[in-house]
């Protein structure tokens, strides 16, 4: 009972926080101070981006917070300008310094059509991100963005990763997540796809034991049919 009571608090807490921690767009003083590609990108000026590329300008260049041109596009959700970006050669698997790349950028923010363009442009949907060594897919399972969670697993994003906090994608979306429609639509998104029940949390709780606890009946049926089912 006492890990128990430990793990829920602690779910409590990464619940509240995580969302704050996990995306940290440009301030307004920061995007009114931009220059050059982060300038422009930040608007989606197409025509500077295009001479600013001709002129070489650093593709990759950094803001203090280690966010390049395409991190700053991907937050202002300016698509023409992540598409220049893409084809002048920018890194789409670059991480700031929270270590967020693009992808997740996106599917924190439940932003499909941005997510969408990215995979379209070859980012990667498995990167090892954010100081919780998690992924996009967990972000998004933890957040219920199911549309986004959707995606990720059509764009062969790993089903089992496990973060530091000993969580997969399965178990955030029941224990970050309020047992809603969206978390339960993350849930059985991850589970048609094949995502592994065996995986526990680092108490060793199941995510049926894990949604039990919290009362969470849909989510029960969920798991108790795709057992049975295999």
């Amino acid at each position: 009972m006492k890990h128990w009571n430990l793990a829920i608090a602690l779910a409590a807490a990464l619940a509240c926080a995580a969302p704050a921690l996990a995306q940290v767009p440009p301030t307004a003083a920061e995007t009114a101070a931009y220059q050059g590609l982060h300038a422009a990108a930040a608007k989606g000026d197409l025509p500077a981006l295009a001479r600013l590329v001709a002129a070489r300008a650093d593709v990759n260049a950094r803001d203090a917070y280690g966010r390049t041109p395409l991190h700053v596009a991907a937050y202002a959700r300016q698509h023409a300008a992540i598409r220049q970006l893409a084809q002048a050669g920018a890194d789409l698997n670059a991480l700031e310094n929270d270590r967020y790349d693009a992808v997740t950028i996106a599917a924190v923010a439940d932003d499909e059509a941005t997510l969408r363009l990215l995979l379209q442009l070859g980012a990667s949907a498995g990167q090892v991100t954010s100081r919780y060594d998690g992924t996009a897919l967990i972000a998004a399972a933890h957040l219920g963005h199911d549309g986004v969670v959707r995606q990720l697993i059509a764009a062969g994003a790993p089903l089992d990763h496990v973060n530091n906090l000993h969580w997969t994608a399965l178990i955030e979306s029941i224990v970050l997540g309020n047992g809603g429609p969206r978390h339960q639509a993350t849930l059985q998104a991850l589970l048609q796809a094949g995502a592994s029940q065996a995986l526990t949390d680092r108490q060793g709780t199941t995510p049926l034991q894990l949604a039990r606890q919290r009362g969470y009946t849909a989510m029960v049926q969920m798991l108790e049919q795709a057992a049975a089912r295999r």
